[in-house]
Formats: C-alpha cells, structure tokens, sequence
C-alpha cells in the first residue's frame, strides 16, 4: 500500500500545468460583513469538466506506459470522475470505458459520453461496480482508474491544496481552517497532504452530507465506517459506502475534525453560494461552503476557505434548490 506523499503532490502540480486550470479563490465582501467572518471559496466549478476530478485523472492517466495506452482505462463513477477519467483519455489519445449508476444526473451521463467514453450503466443499489470494472479490465487489457483509493489520483487531486496555499499567500490572508467535501476521500487527503507542506498548521476539516458522514465517523472511531445503505442524500457525488483505505490512512493523520450538512441546508447553501458569488455548485460540491452558511462551523471572526469541488448539476435539480432555499 502506497501512500502519496508531498513530493507526489509537487510532481502532479508539473504534470497537469497547461491542462488543468487554476481556479479562482472567491470572496464576497458583503457575505463576510454578514458572516463576521471571511470566506474564501476555492471554485472547482471552473475547473476542466466542472470539477476537481480532471486533476487526479490526468495525473494518474498521464502516466500510463505508450505500450498501454491504446488498451485504455476503466473506471466507476457518479459522474464527475468519470468526466474527468473521460476528457484526461481523450487528451491522451485513450478509450474510456466508464461504469455510472443509472441514477446518475442526465448531465454527467451526457458529457461523459460527449468526451467519447462508452458509458456502462449499473444500479448502485444491487450491483458490484468494482467487479465490473475487474470484467472490463480484464476484457480489454485496460488500466484501472480508481475514483479516490489511489496515491496517483489523490496526489493530483492535492493541487487544489497548493494552489489554496499559493492565493492564500497572494491575497495577503492566512486560513484559520480549510473545509473540504468528502465522498470517498480523495480530494481532502490530498489536500491536506499539500496544506501540510505549503501551509503547515492550518486544520482541514472533512465536510459531508448527513447519513454519508462516514470519515467524520472514521476519525472519531479510529477506525473504517460503513454507511448504511438505505441511506440517501441529493449530494450524489458524494455517497461513497466508506472511506477509501488509502484515503483514511492519510485522513487520519492529518485531519482536524469532520462535520455534516443536511439535504435543506445544502439547497440553502447552493443558493447562497449563487447568490453571494455567481457561482452554480452541485450539491456534493456545496457541501464544504455549506458548513460555515448553516452555521455548522463558526467563522465569526475567522478566515475560512471552503472548497467547492464542482458544478455538474442537472438544471431542474438545481432550480429545485433554488425554489427551496429561496
């Protein structure tokens, strides 16, 4: 078992520059007058494919051996990583074979087939994506590309945290905390690895949907906890059953703490983050924002940066949001 370090970090920060885009560190003035408090938020929405995802999977993908890339890659997902195992293939010259739920948002499944992946769908609730994804491998002699259980995938995904660290520093503030959204634990390992080294001592905080809050549990615990599967949430891109074994590893080591938000406090923070800074965040991607909106993390008199990690939302799911919270 291998575990990214931040030198893996520094090397996938090489490795993606020209492909990946470095996203904006929001801020609203008129919100922080509210608040009390400063809120920086990291937009993902911007990112390649409309979220974070592009970074682990053309980090992880980019480093495919010549000899094997025209077997191509697999991989599972809800949506946003297969979107960017999709566009990172794409780049590379590469077939995609992505294994979705049927319960995936129209818009993931759509663009995932519009950057030329053939899409296997699967029902979350009665089949093994893991073991279909062993058949395809197997099938076509094609890499597997893990949505967050790989030290590859988790590096790449630690850029965010190098770029937090470096507007951090631009703008002239220093976080008192970084809240981070959290299915299998990908994005928030990987950057709190990167914090550890650009920004050593801020706490990183893991932020998930209520009934998904399964790293929260993990870190109180000491040790791996499942969801229960009846569980359900419109934070699709974050229902992971537990944490990853890698993920957790680093999690444990280096997380403050973790936190949970409902369903209506999500819509509610998804409206505000569009009110407030013009930004569309999916409602797994508005989980970390929502945190310090619902008062779940006091900011009154803190520097708080939130990241949203995407904005792949089907537009009735989010005018839905919208009429909700509004």
């Amino acid at each position: 078992m291998r575990l990214p370090t931040y030198d893996d970090v520094l090397a996938a920060a090489k490795r993606i520059e020209g492909h990946a885009v470095r996203t904006p560190l929001l801020n609203a003035g008129l919100l922080d007058a509210k608040l009390g408090g400063r809120l920086f938020l990291k937009a993902e929405p911007l990112q390649r494919t409309g979220s974070f995802k592009f970074r682990g999977a053309y980090n992880k993908i980019s480093q495919i051996p010549a000899d094997r890339r025209k077997n191509g890659v697999v991989a599972f997902s809800s949506g946003n990583h297969a979107q960017g195992v999709a566009a990172a293939a794409r780049l590379l010259g590469m077939p995609a074979w992505i294994i979705m739920p049927i319960d995936a948002p129209a818009i993931k499944i759509a663009r995932t087939k519009a950057f030329g992946a053939t899409v296997v769908p699967y029902d979350r609730y009665t089949q093994d994506r893991e073991a279909m994804g062993e058949e395809l491998q197997a099938k076509h002699g094609a890499t597997l590309v893990k949505p967050y259980d790989d030290a590859d995938v988790m590096a790449g995904q630690g850029t965010v945290g190098l770029e937090i660290a470096a507007q951090c520093r631009e703008a002239g503030v220093t976080p008192d905390a970084v809240l981070v959204c959290c299915g299998g634990g990908g994005l928030v390992s990987g950057t709190a690895l990167a914090l550890s080294g650009a920004l050593p001592g801020v706490p990183v905080y893991a932020v998930e949907p209520a009934g998904f809050d399964d790293t929260k549990r993990s870190l109180e615990t000491g040790t791996r906890q499942k969801n229960d599967p009846d569980a359900r949430s419109i934070c699709d891109a974050l229902l992971a059953p537990m944490p990853g074994e890698l993920t957790f590893a680093v999690n444990a080591k280096l997380l403050k703490g973790g936190l949970a938000v409902t369903d209506d406090e999500v819509r509610r923070g998804m409206a505000t983050v569009f009110e407030e800074f013009k930004l569309v965040a999916e409602p797994g991607g508005a989980v970390a924002a929502t945190a310090v909106l619902a008062g779940k993390f006091p900011i009154a008199g803190k520097t708080v940066v939130a990241v949203v990690s995407g904005g792949n939302v089907d537009p009735q799911t989010y005018i839905d949001a919208l009429k909700t919270a509004l």
